[in-house]
């Protein structure tokens, strides 16, 4: 299983040197992880990982829905029901059903990660079969029982600078509060994810407003007192070191209402009135509304339109959200995203990033897009495009157009902790790869190039998400 050395670069000879020339000045940069799912209580507590499989499967859906998808129950990998149902617990029988199915993963960028963490994180050099199962759950358990293989120490080893988690707005941050009085001096901040109160959809709506009223003592029964608890609980998640709030709406679309027209369409939501179509004006006014409040309070507005989220109705009842069932669809930019950047898109202040499901729209729309509006940036390959074959995708999709300050880098948007160096590793070498050809073909200057591979692993997220 030993990792090839020159993985992911050109095979043409030259260019596989250069392109080797350029990650060997990268690889060892500071890691900036801006966009992620990984719990803040890991590194509130720092107590160590329970056994293996609760670190690479039972967490980590681009796992179990590969696994569900060939028929293995999601109960027989340990995740959770909602009605507290039987699941497995038992961590190596999970771990013997990973292995005796990881040829599922051949030539997908999950066995990648997971072979770049068992041999860089773990010093296991074989190949994960049925055989080897037990083996490799017992060196993993002896190592997780090691201080040095507790979640802060894995942060500092994987030369971490700064870890961005994802909370709700009425989250109540206990875990970064705990952060900040640790004395620890990893940085691991919050970002505003405020969907379960701008969406009517969303189950629990009324309530989760209600919830919005109780935490920041504002009347959120009234459209300027709503906007008011949004107001506060971004000046609390700012105070737990967050810079950017993020957005998961079905579609990019936003519209820019009069106050006297949102505030109607608000009473509506709360009393349950709206219609799909109501709800979906009232998601993409409040997408307007977020990034006029941006420009008051400085916040990175982070987009993620495009994923039919929870496809499967069952599943959603027996699991809950975030089970491998959210699917990419087509999405529409130009005159979904014209409204909100009508409204403040030619001011340099915001910084609207906005990310994609849907590859057609890179070159067509969204490269000339950020390739014009001051405000727009292009987020990196996301989700089911955080791939090899994506990453490239991307850049010769994007750069002819946007060029590459319109992008921001690369962030891992993952749970599985152990992976975050993986995938920073993947993109920095497809990045080089990338830079190669351009210098080889004759329209980049090779200097240039040695400078884009430090932007592109590092300094553009940095800068972009103001960190």
């Amino acid at each position: 299983m030993a990792l090839d050395a020159d993985r992911l670069f050109p095979l043409e000879p030259g260019t596989r040197q250069l392109a080797r020339a350029l990650f060997e000045t990268v690889s060892g940069l500071p890691i900036i992880s801006p966009h992620g799912h990984t719990d803040p209580r890991w590194f509130a507590e720092n107590e160590r990982f329970p056994d293996p499989a609760q670190l690479f499967v039972t967490p980590d859906h681009y796992v179990f829905r590969m696994l569900f998808s060939q028929g293995i129950p999601l109960e027989r990998l340990g995740v959770p029901r909602v009605d507290g149902g039987p699941c497995e617990t038992d961590g190596r029988k999970i771990w013997r059903i990973f292995a005796e199915n990881y040829y599922l993963f051949r030539a997908t960028p999950s066995k990648m990660w997971i072979d770049h963490s068992l041999e860089q994180v773990f010093g296991l050099d074989q190949d994960l079969t049925a055989t080897t199962a037990d083996a490799f759950y017992d060196h993993i358990s002896e190592c997780l029982g090691r201080d040095e293989f507790r979640p802060r120490q894995l942060f500092d080893r994987f030369g971490i600078e700064v870890l961005s988690t994802t909370e709700s707005a009425i989250d109540p941050l206990i875990w970064h509060k705990a952060l900040q009085t640790s004395g620890w001096q990893g940085r691991v901040i919050t970002a505003y994810r405020p969907d379960n109160v701008v969406d009517p959809e969303f189950e629990g709506f009324a309530q989760n407003v209600m919830t919005l009223g109780e935490l920041t003592g504002e009347d959120t029964t009234s459209w300027q007192g709503y906007l008011a608890a949004h107001r506060n609980r971004r000046a609390f998640f700012k105070a737990h070191g967050a810079t950017s709030s993020d957005h998961g709406h079905p579609s990019a679309r936003t519209e820019n209402l009069t106050q006297s027209e949102a505030a109607d369409l608000f009473e509506r939501a709360i009393a349950g009135k709206c219609s799909s179509e109501e709800a979906d004006v009232f998601r993409g006014h409040m997408l307007t509304e977020m990034a006029r409040m941006s420009l008051e309070d400085g916040l990175v507005m982070q987009i993620h339109p495009g994923s039919f989220r929870n496809h499967s109705k069952p599943i959603m009842a027996r699991f809950g959200r975030d089970k491998g069932f959210d699917i990419p669809k087509r999405s529409e930019f130009v005159q979904a995203l014209r409204p909100l950047l009508e409204a403040f898109g030619t001011d340099p202040r915001l910084s609207i990033i906005v990310f994609m499901l849907d590859e057609a729209t890179l070159s067509r729309e969204l490269a000339p897009l950020a390739g014009v509006y001051p405000a727009l940036k292009l987020g990196p390959p996301w989700w089911f495009f955080d791939s090899p074959d994506g990453m490239m995708r991307f850049r010769e999709l994007t750069t002819e157009t946007a060029g590459f300050y319109n992008t921001v880098g690369f962030n891992d948007d993952t749970r599985a902790f152990c992976s975050i160096p993986a995938r920073h590793d993947m993109a920095r070498r497809v990045d080089c790869a990338y830079l190669a050809k351009l210098v080889r073909a004759g329209r980049l200057a090779e200097a240039d190039a040695y400078e884009l591979a430090q932007d592109l692993s590092y300094g553009l997220a940095k800068k972009a998400y103001r960190l």
